[in-house]
């Protein structure tokens, strides 16, 4: 049973530096935890007689079911909340392993000693000889190939899993009406009256930002707001009030939006106001 506890501990002490470690250690720790460690308890939940499989093909079949696993829980994370991020990927797999590792034991106990499966100190010699020792060269070499291309799937796997492409960086910039639609606008308002409207600020630039807005009429300003500093996919809503200063038809109000930093409009969005001397005129 010693495996199934080495499995538990070894799985449970890499997440952390897998969390919290980034650029090439990140991308080693996290391809020790999933090369190996999934596909293996899954075998050994499976196979739990010393018969069942021998040393070569269990460990051949680890490597394999590693990767089935680790694609099928990213699938399975991908319709859930949670999304394929790291952390929840670490979770799912930890929790798969364990899961195995309790059911492999479970099944273990049921063998008598000398027949359920267990890793014996001549493990590495036993795999050398059915490998490598007594194999024609062209065997050797197909050994060493297949070897150099599991690894390199591993590494790229790994690669792929953490360090994923960023999306798309952008902000939503929006205007809400009195009934926080966007509809129902001002459209004609009294001299020395004020109007207003709700802008909305969404931060998609897979950062933290800080933003500026100016709310300009014929390119007067009347209302300003910021520094806003939000977090990615964090949103921000505000009663944007202005004040017109002169009456006229089609008057320009302009809502500019500046992240900090940056003199020059990064967003724009504009209404056209009527502003009548009087009521009804």
């Amino acid at each position: 049973m010693l495996d199934l506890v080495l499995i538990v501990v070894f799985s449970i002490g890499l997440v952390p530096l897998v969390e919290y470690t980034d650029g090439a250690a990140r991308i080693v720790f996290g391809l020790l935890f999933l090369l190996f460690s999934p596909g293996y308890s899954l075998i050994a939940a499976l196979f739990p007689g010393k018969t069942s499989l021998g040393i070569v093909e269990r460990l051949a079949l680890s490597f394999g079911f590693s990767f089935a696993t680790v694609a099928l829980i990213g699938l399975l994370l991908n319709y859930t909340p949670l999304g394929i991020r790291t952390y929840p990927v670490l979770l799912g797999v930890l929790a798969f392993i364990v899961a195995m590792v309790a059911i492999a034991w479970y099944r273990r106990r049921r063998f008598g000693p000398e027949e359920r499966y267990r890793v014996d100190p001549g493990l590495f010699s036993r795999i050398k000889a059915s490998i490598w020792a007594g194999q024609q060269k062209v065997d050797k070499l197909l050994n060493i190939v297949l070897v150099v291309v599991i690894l390199g799937t591993v590494v790229t796997l790994g690669y792929v899993v953490f360090n994923p492409k960023v999306g798309e960086k952008f902000t939503e910039f929006y205007i809400l009406g009195a009934q926080g639609m966007a509809d129902d606008y001002p459209e004609e308002i009294v001299l020395g009256e004020s109007a207003w409207v709700t802008l909305g600020i969404i931060n998609r630039e897979q950062e933290l930002t800080t933003y500026n807005v100016e709310v300009t009429i014929q390119d007067q300003t009347a209302f300003t707001a910021g520094p806003i500093a939000l977090e990615h996919d964090e949103k921000h809503e505000m009663k944007a009030t202005f004040t017109p200063t002169a009456a006229g038809e089609n008057q320009r109000v302009e809502f500019n939006l500046y992240r900090e930093g940056s003199q020059e409009v990064y967003l724009s969005l504009h209404l056209w106001l009527d502003v009548v001397q009087s009521a009804g005129g």
